[in-house]
């Protein structure tokens, strides 16, 4: 089957009806990714409070970590599953249900019992409660991507799939915003006593919120006609995938890859390096790291837009070196002199936002009738190893070299430029079609 016969024609201009679905999908995504990061910013407190008061804080935080991960792990199995019946059911019914999974965990964080209440019960609910988070978010990625994807133009697929990564590193944004909020209105007692509790029932909320903001979305137009074609799978979709597309899983891994490690070490674990390397305050580390998203969620834009324009691999090529360029100007620039802490932060995180062309290389390297199954079994698997390993990668390297994180992206760097290097190869050899196998 070819893709391209069952997308949007490609001649069409983006309209009213395609800003606001992107609209809504970008701002659902948000809402729902930071019900799935809030959890990071109070690590500490729920550490003391959901396990034993005699257990040492390193292991009640690596224990509260633990479970953190199991967000992660948990994303590959909800992935599949969910895509398995997004590509035999509709896109719009698993984008809708990834949200209420999502919601309805991290309201009842909110609520939780502590283990003064109940005992061991307590960070066994939490545990639970954090895999259901991860079975949702996914879902909701790869379905976000997919779901846009095919309701766009086909000369603006990049720019669709950008404003939703995007829109996923406001999530982040979002989270650190309202947890320095909490932390700035009420007292460490006090949100030890009761306030923790607010930022997940926000959470829960804003789930709800988006949920409903879903329902005004339409089934997309690739879909439809593959159901009424009958072209739907007519086996298990990812069956399909691991025995026809191979290169094209392949290939995804490795953008995944270097998208989750870009994103972890640029953005997720840089405040601690800072505070920890250069003595960077706290206060001052979080603030330029407000500054990078912010400038990560405008690059995720311009990748996208320019891998409409250039295409993705001269995007990707491009867009590596210049990471690569740029995480050697941040981390030797620290090292050197720490007071251009703002403005080399905002121009590595506006360069991480190369990640935005990564999704429109991975929509295009499936055939629609198991695109979900594809791009999300690609996606979570490689997220869940290149997540799940990089902290620990990276912890035992900063042992014996301050600029492990620098070298650390480099390498990714080029990853990227190879991969761009071979799209650009593929793309010339027959055009967009040429990317799937």
């Amino acid at each position: 089957m070819n893709a391209r016969s069952l997308n949007p024609p490609s001649a069409r201009r983006l309209g009213r009806q395609d800003y606001k679905t992107l609209s809504l999908a970008a701002l659902g995504g948000a809402l729902e990714f930071y019900d799935f990061i809030i959890f990071v910013f109070f690590a500490v407190v729920l550490g003391k409070l959901f396990f034993p008061p005699s257990m040492p804080d390193w292991l009640s935080q690596l224990q509260t970590y633990g479970i953190f991960a199991a967000g992660y792990l948990a994303r590959p199995l909800g992935g599949i599953v969910m895509a398995h019946f997004g590509d035999l059911f509709g896109r719009k019914r698993m984008f809708t249900l990834s949200i209420l999974l999502m919601a309805l965990p991290t309201l009842a964080m909110g609520m939780l019992p502590t283990y003064h209440d109940i005992g061991i019960a307590a960070p066994l609910l939490l545990l639970t409660l954090r895999i259901l988070q991860g079975a949702a978010i996914g879902g909701e990625v790869p379905g976000a991507w997919v779901f846009v994807a095919e309701h766009a133009p086909e000369r603006h697929t990049g720019f669709a799939c950008g404003v939703i990564t995007s829109g996923l590193t406001i999530g982040i944004l979002l989270g650190s915003l309202i947890a320095t909020a909490v932390n700035l209105a009420f007292s460490q007692q006090q949100i030890a006593q009761w306030a923790w509790r607010v930022p997940f029932l926000i959470g829960g909320v804003f789930g709800m919120v988006a949920m409903q903001l879903r329902q005004w979305l339409r089934e997309t137009p690739v879909f439809a006609e593959m159901k009424t074609l009958k072209k739907l799978s007519r086996e298990l979709p990812l069956k399909t995938v691991l025995k026809q597309h191979k290169t094209s899983v392949a290939l995804s891994m490795f953008l995944t890859w270097f998208l989750a490690i870009a994103i972890v070490v640029a953005i997720l674990m840089a405040p601690a390096y800072l505070q920890k390397q250069f003595n960077i305050l706290p206060v001052d580390s979080l603030r330029a790291n407000s500054l990078a998203v912010v400038a990560l969620s405008c690059g995720c834009l311009v990748a996208g837009w320019l891998g409409d324009r250039l295409g993705s691999g001269l995007t990707l090529l491009g867009g590596s070196l210049l990471l690569g360029v740029c995480s050697h100007l941040f981390y030797a620039g620290m090292a050197l002199d720490s007071s251009q802490l703002y403005p080399l932060y905002t121009l590595l995180g506006f360069s991480v936002g190369i990640v935005g062309a990564v999704p429109l290389v991975m929509v295009r390297a499936f055939p629609a009738a198991v695109r979900f199954s594809g791009l999300s079994f690609s996606y979570n698997v490689a997220y869940a190893f290149a997540g799940g390993l990089t902290p620990i990668l990276l912890s035992i390297w900063l042992k014996y070299d301050s600029m492990a994180p620098s070298y650390y992206l480099t390498v990714q760097c080029l990853i990227g430029t190879a991969a761009g290097a071979y799209l650009i190869w593929r793309e010339k050899k027959g055009g967009l079609a040429a990317i799937q196998d």
